[in-house]
């Protein structure tokens, strides 16, 4: 496994983009709580530590990782003004397809409204074979992705807000 003992949430603060004046949503599935509550604060953190005021910070909920699609595209449409979303859920593999199902959609709806939209999202949902990868993905030995996901969404709004002067 390539993150065997490795925390992978370790950054430079210093290489990150000024975020003081990003607008940053977050939208985080309500299934398995004790995971996306983990990756939210993992998120909401580095954003602080960053300079994200914390009123640029709007955060939804939905019922699931699969909503996420739907969350992520109304939360879009509603902030216009926002810099960056970040998608937060966690899909434990169970007796059946349905992980397969909802991996996949949840993947390819926030691909299309990656492709389709003008506000990058992020995807921070962690599609694990058990709880426990999800735990040590969350805060625990392998760091919380939510904190990757956050610098990625300073990264991309940085990118989104420089894109602007290169449009012909």
């Amino acid at each position: 496994m390539a993150t065997l003992d490795k925390n992978l949430s370790e950054f430079d603060k210093s290489k990150l983009p000024e975020a003081k004046d990003f607008k940053i949503g977050i939208v985080v599935s309500e299934w398995n709580p004790e995971i996306t509550e983990n990756l939210f604060q993992g998120a909401f953190d580095v954003l602080i530590e960053a300079g994200v005021i914390k009123e640029n910070i709007v955060r939804w909920n939905v019922p699931g990782s699969f909503e996420l699609i739907y969350g992520c595209k109304k939360l879009s449409e509603s902030f216009d003004m926002l810099d960056a979303i970040i998608a937060v859920g966690n899909v434990i593999q169970g007796e059946t397809k349905h992980f397969d199902f909802v991996c996949q959609g949840v993947t390819q709806g926030i691909r299309q409204l990656n492709v389709e939209g003008d506000i990058p999202i992020i995807f921070c949902v962690l599609t694990d074979d058990f709880k426990q990868q999800s735990i040590d993905r969350s805060g625990g030995k392998h760091g919380n992705k939510g904190c990757e996901a956050a610098v990625a969404a300073i990264q991309m709004a940085e990118l989104k807000k420089n894109a602007k002067f290169y449009k012909s």
